[in-house]
């Protein structure tokens, strides 16, 4: 019994003139794009049969299975096409970096000076942030402070979730708003942290306060 039914044949996609349609996978928690390759029918049918990714090599011409060397597999969460049904996007749970440089995200070549980013909506540095946590958390690199809470579990971070809850009341008490901002933003860093142990998207906050406000 194949692991995702799809809703369509897979071969009403259009496929380029060598038989193949190129698929962005993305990370499904974080949002964060991994990369870009190419599936053909067959990879894409033992995709949705096995639920991790497949792909077609245009250099070795043959199929390969994300991961099967490195361990770094792609558990595939969710599946679409485009408008145009020329393209494929997968969400995924990845393991370890998707790179095979060791990097997370094959995107990871600045084109432009990415060093500060545009906040003009500010709500966007809450994704930014939990994009990075859900990053170190599979990577793990070297003295990383997430990698760290990651490693000691829920317990440890609840914990700081308790402590940074009592800081926040004490700031508050103290009237000073640079002391409540950042106790604040200290709290919403470690309840995102518990987001992303647990595995679960902001996307439940944000619904239940779109929910209160209708």
């Amino acid at each position: 019994m194949p692991k995702f039914q799809p809703l369509i044949d897979p071969s009403t996609l259009k496929y380029d003139q060598n038989g193949l349609i190129p698929a962005v996978i993305q990370e499904q928690i974080g949002g964060k794009v991994l990369m870009l390759a190419y599936m053909n029918r067959e990879s894409l049918e033992k995709t949705l049969e096995t639920g991790t990714t497949w792909f077609y090599s245009r250099s070795r011409q043959k199929l390969w299975n994300k991961g099967e060397t490195s361990g770094h597999i792609q558990e595939v969460v969710e599946a679409y096409f485009d408008c145009d049904a020329d393209s494929l996007l997968f969400k995924v749970r990845q393991t370890g970096p998707a790179c095979h440089t060791g990097e997370y995200s094959c995107f990871h070549q600045p084109l432009t000076d990415n060093s500060k980013p545009d906040f003009t909506d500010k709500s966007a540095v809450l994704r930014e942030v939990f994009e990075v946590i859900m990053q170190r958390k599979r990577v793990k690199p070297e003295g990383s402070y997430v990698a760290k809470k990651m490693d000691e579990g829920i317990d440890r971070i609840l914990k700081k979730v308790g402590e940074e809850a009592g800081e926040v009341i004490i700031a508050a008490k103290n009237g000073s708003a640079d002391e409540i901002g950042w106790e604040m933003a200290d709290l919403i860093f470690h309840m995102w942290l518990t987001l992303g142990y647990l595995e679960l998207s902001p996307d439940i906050i944000y619904d239940r306060l779109m929910e209160r406000r209708k």
